[in-house]
């Protein structure tokens, strides 16, 4: 079975949670449906989960269930934050995005200093591929394009944003639904980013 995944059996194990527990996670939406694979193997039908990642959400739960309910969990978990709208100085006193990468942003957007969750989303992005030097300006540009060229698609559970360089050529795309994906000989992987995990990091500044 690949690295990439992990046995329920194990998970449990490596964990320390109950069936009931990772069952009424997954029924208040704190894990997604679709992390739950069915494969066959040689003792029949099993259940697996992409490791990394189910590891990385059961810690997260565990570490905030203490302060929050399972419904603002679900909350914080969802990819969907309805009316939510914040100023320019909020998202930088919330140290969710710089002054710097913000007027950047609006330079090309266009729009006002009230942000909805969507471009709160697009900002953040742009600040935290910028600021990690993974991407320059012009790559900046270009991602911010892909985005809000995209709004109707970058909420869902599974996109992930891919910046890939090749003979000092830069692309980027947004991948939906896809476990893996593969580039011709020479193509550099510059940047690759779960917009899910992107909103449950500023949904946990918003907190």
């Amino acid at each position: 079975m690949s690295d990439d995944l992990i046995s329920k059996k194990d998970l449990l194990d490596l964990a320390g949670i109950s069936y009931g527990q990772l069952y009424r996670w997954k029924r208040k939406d704190l894990i997604p449906e679709d992390w739950f694979i069915r494969k066959s193997t040689f003792t029949g039908q099993e259940t697996f989960f992409p490791k990394v990642k189910i590891l990385e959400r059961i810690n997260k739960i565990q570490m905030m269930k203490e302060n929050l309910s399972l419904d603002e969990l679900a909350d914080m978990f969802s990819p969907n934050i309805a009316d939510l709208q914040l100023e320019k100085d909020e998202l930088i006193k919330r140290n969710i995005v710089s002054n710097t990468v913000i007027d950047y942003y609006l330079e090309i957007e266009k729009g006002g200093p009230e942000f909805n969750f969507s471009r709160i989303l697009e900002v953040y992005v742009l600040e935290k591929l910028l600021q990690s030097g993974e991407i320059n300006l012009d790559e900046g540009k270009m991602l911010l394009q892909v985005l809000l060229d995209n709004k109707s698609l970058i909420k869902q559970k599974s996109a992930e944003l891919v910046i890939t360089r090749k003979l000092g050529v830069s692309s980027c795309f947004l991948i939906i639904n896809t476990e893996s994906f593969h580039f011709e000989r020479g193509t550099k992987i510059v940047a690759q980013l779960s917009l899910m995990a992107c909103m449950e990091e500023i949904k946990s500044k918003l907190l």
